[in-house]
């Protein structure tokens, strides 16, 4: 079997409600369905976040082009080393999610010609279905309030909720809120992308601890391990990585320097699949738990993320999707997309070859048109953070 073709359309789908964190909102996702076509007939799907933009990785992927077209898409370390070393892309992380995209095209060619999931190709199904969390989009408290009683209804285990505003009282506000709406027994994991200071990252972690929170995401910067450290031996929380354990180097470096509790690991920010893999043997051999992270992604990402998940017992927590803020995806049947499309903020693992999903030709092209006509106004967007030139840390 041999590649013939590189086909990369990219697509915007809205949110039900716009997604806001420490220095944006955007209205939607925006990624790249990849396909891969072969001699024997066979196309192979992936999916690309469009990070840092849908622009950049469409330039990667056609730079990508001749190191691919003509190799057999079965010998997937080959092609990786090939894309790393030959093109250079080892060096470039903005790259990583058009080398994603290919290598998950690739794994859904294997399994499709060998007539087996991909779970069974990564050591086989650990658990049958794969636990998400509810992502609550920062809002006023009442909306807070009321998402938090949503996913308590839709039976999800665990919230995510951004903070790291402007003000502290306003996290807290939100954070009592949500507490309110979700009860006692739901889990609340906080993510300040990075926005505090150390100091300030003690402090808001003890006030924001009387509401009980699972984990604390990323309360400071990713670029210094030995801050982060400081911080998670000041807190009651488990500390978890993720802007500072985006690839098996970081998390390696996060595992050293004892700076985490817990890591996060994407696909897309790492090259693929089996560096996915690799990431939770590096946590496993720490005893460390890993969890899913993720860009943005639609139906091809999450099922092959699920692969992985579902093969890997040291996926602990529940992984991060877009279920909760997602109107609709662009593959076949109820997978993925919308909440209600999970079943106590869970996916099963697809049982068809490959990845086991299949596009959904009128909804990908669909917003493949809106893509065209709207894509500019789905990136990050705030006028009034542009206009004030935000930096780290905020406080």
């Amino acid at each position: 079997m041999r590649i013939t073709r590189v086909r990369a359309t990219p697509v915007a789908v809205p949110y039900r409600t716009d997604e806001t964190w420490a220095f944006g909102r955007r209205r939607g996702l925006v990624a790249l369905l990849v396909e891969v076509d072969t001699d024997e007939g066979l196309t192979g799907l992936g999916e690309a976040a469009a990070y840092p933009s849908a622009d950049a990785v469409l330039g990667a992927l056609h730079a990508m082009e001749p190191l691919v077209v003509g190799s057999d898409p079965l010998r997937i370390e080959q092609l990786v080393q090939r894309i790393d070393v030959v093109g250079t892309y080892h060096h470039t992380g903005c790259s990583s999610p058009a080398a994603a995209a290919l290598e998950t095209a690739c794994w859904d060619l294997l399994g499709k010609s060998c007539g087996t999931p991909v779970v069974n190709l990564l050591g086989g199904r650990f658990r049958d279905r794969v636990e998400f969390f509810h992502y609550v989009a920062a809002a006023g408290p009442d909306e807070v309030r009321a998402e938090g009683e949503r996913a308590a209804r839709a039976g999800a285990r665990t919230c995510y909720l951004k903070v790291g505003s402007d003000d502290l009282d306003t996290d807290l506000e939100r954070l009592a809120a949500l507490r309110e709406g979700a009860g006692r027994s739901m889990g609340i994991r906080v993510d300040a992308n990075e926005a505090w200071s150390a100091g300030a990252a003690v402090q808001a972690v003890a006030e924001m601890e009387e509401f009980g929170l699972e984990l604390v995401e990323q309360p400071v910067s990713g670029r210094n391990l030995p801050e982060m450290a400081y911080v998670r031996s000041r807190i009651g929380t488990p500390l978890l990585a993720n802007e500072a354990s985006w690839t098996r180097s970081d998390q390696f470096a996060v595992l050293r320097e004892g700076a985490a509790d817990v890591v996060s690991a994407d696909q897309q920010m790492d090259g693929g699949l089996l560096n996915l893999k690799r990431s939770a043997g590096l946590c496993a051999a720490a005893g460390v738990p890993v969890v899913k992270h993720s860009l943005g992604e639609l139906g091809v990402a999450v099922a092959a993320a699920v692969h992985v998940i579902a093969s890997t017992p040291n996926f602990r927590c529940a992984n991060q999707g877009y279920g909760a803020l997602l109107t609709d995806d662009i593959v076949e049947g109820r997978f993925a997309g919308p909440l209600e499309n999970y079943t106590d903020g869970c996916l099963d693992v697809p049982l068809e070859p490959g990845l086991g999903v299949r596009l959904d030709a009128e909804k990908a092209g669909r917003y493949a048109e809106l893509y065209r006509e709207e894509g500019a106004g789905f990136a990050f967007h705030d006028p009034a953070a542009l206009s004030r030139a935000p930096a780290l840390p905020k406080r």
